[in-house]
């Protein structure tokens, strides 16, 4: 009987081993899945938020360069206008500088749009070759660059707006003092 048992936990073994293998397989099959659809969602939010923000006119981090270095742009600096302590006259020419910075990048923004959708299209459409990607992509480029002038010029301006002591407040509160 006692061999009898031990065979049948030796034969078992594989088989359970098989299954476990299975099923181990099958989850991991399963958690990718989800994790890949998780994933995709992601990018398509993240896609749809690029897309909102740089048809608004705003930058989607394009002058990060500048505004982590002292270099802030009007709308964050209207946003904290208060803690600033912002004069009527600083007041004023922040929104004239936010406002035509909006105004400028708005169009150059839509062209930018277009040109990701077209590089996009060549793929979805299944018509990519060499040519036609690298063509794409410098048309992508070209209009990121004239969004991201746009924004960092701005943030140039808005700079030389502001008191040395409301750039230092402004470092403190948008990026810890860094």
């Amino acid at each position: 009987m006692r061999t009898r048992a031990r065979t049948v936990i030796v034969c078992a073994t594989p088989v359970i081993a098989a299954i476990a293998l299975v099923s181990v397989t099958a989850w991991a099959q399963h958690a990718h899945d989800v994790s890949h659809a998780r994933g995709h969602q992601a990018a398509q939010a993240c896609q749809s938020e690029f897309e909102s923000v740089i048809a608004d006119g705003r930058g989607f981090g394009l002058a990060f360069a500048a505004d982590q270095n002292g270099y802030p742009g009007p709308m964050h600096v209207l946003e904290l206008q208060d803690r600033l302590g912002l004069t009527a006259d600083q007041e004023t020419n922040m929104r004239a500088l936010m406002h035509a910075m909006f105004a400028e990048s708005k169009p150059k923004g839509a062209r930018l749009l277009a040109a990701e959708a077209q590089l996009r299209r060549l793929f979805a459409d299944v018509t990519a070759t060499d040519a036609s990607v690298r063509t794409a992509v410098a048309d992508v480029e070209r209009a990121r660059r004239e969004v991201r002038l746009v924004h960092l010029l701005t943030h140039l301006k808005t700079r030389d707006l502001l008191t040395d002591a409301q750039r230092r407040i402004y470092q403190e509160a948008r990026w810890g003092g860094r």
